[in-house]
């Protein structure tokens, strides 16, 4: 796998190294570290080039120090003159990336309406999987991942999966979420109403829908969890429900998740922009890392 990974000397894109590191197989993988001088021309104004160029080299042998030994080939350092963002996605595309990684500045409302950050900026410009990185993983113990299943993005989020290195510590775990109208307990007005024959029969219906679909996704999350690494064998599938983004949150709080790997299935330019999406949701609110991998259409 070709990894880029974004920085620019934050405490917050050095943690995306970091993470890097612990799922990196250095035996096979390459990776390139990605710095804007004209970021470090921001943050340093007034210097003159040559203490800039000193600047982006101690950034890269920085984050070169923070990756694994005994790669096949070192870190290439890899920059741009364009604003971060754009170059990153530029050199993503010329490098011929499978996965960009960049540190996120904090979560919540706040920072997802930011259009100027420039992780939300590179997740929703690439047409690559991205890694939103919030902290390193803690020492001591194997990174706690979340997998989010989706029927259409199954496919694509178990090839990157199986692309990476995971350590034998995985904790590893599928989650899927059931939306359906008529999932769920009875409303408390249809328990009120049983008697009346016609309303018995819905309240059955709903009940067999309901079980029928619970009974259905737990089958298809086995089904899916087959399809990935190892590391991600050892744990019964979660069926949740109700809101896909709000179950996946509290599931992530509660078990101290490290990692949340969803997908992003195709929409219109618009609305990609727009919260209210599982992806959207998750990634503007997790307190855990991130991994977006997107499905691209395939036809009109």
């Amino acid at each position: 796998m070709r990894i880029l990974i974004g920085v620019d000397g934050s405490p917050m894109s050095l943690d995306a190294v970091r993470l890097v590191g612990r799922l990196v197989n250095p035996a096979v993988d390459a990776v390139a570290v990605y710095f804007s001088p004209l970021e470090l021309e921001r943050q340093l104004p007034g210097r003159a080039p040559t203490i800039i160029e000193a600047a982006a080299k101690a950034v890269f042998d920085e984050a070169c120090g923070l990756l694994p030994g005994g790669c096949a080939a070192p870190p290439e350092r890899v920059s741009s003159e364009k604003p971060a963002a754009v170059g990153l996605l530029d050199a993503a595309t010329a490098w011929k990336a499978d996965l960009v990684v960049v540190g996120a500045r904090g979560h919540g409302s706040i920072e997802s309406f930011l259009l100027g950050s420039v992780s939300r900026a590179v997740v929703h410009g690439a047409s690559l999987p991205v890694l939103v990185a919030r902290r390193s993983l803690p020492a001591g113990r194997g990174p706690r991942v979340l997998v989010c299943h989706h029927p259409a993005s199954a496919g694509a989020v178990a090839g990157v999966l199986g692309r990476l290195h995971w350590p034998a510590d995985t904790e590893g775990q599928v989650i899927g979420v059931t939306e359906a109208l008529l999932a769920g307990p009875l409303p408390a007005w249809l328990e009120q109403r049983v008697r009346d024959p016609d309303t018995a029969a819905i309240a059955k219906a709903w009940e067999q829908e309901h079980d029928a679909e619970v009974s259905t996704l737990a089958g298809t999350l086995k089904t899916f969890q087959a399809t990935l690494p190892p590391a991600f064998h050892g744990r019964e599938p979660i069926v949740a429900q109700g809101n896909p983004g709000e179950k996946i949150l509290e599931r992530s709080k509660a078990d101290g998740t490290d990692l949340v790997v969803l997908g992003r299935t195709p929409t219109d330019a618009f609305s990609r922009w727009l919260l209210g999406s599982t992806s959207e949701a998750v990634l503007a609110h997790a307190a855990a890392s991130v991994l977006i991998v997107p499905v691209e259409r395939t036809g009109h």
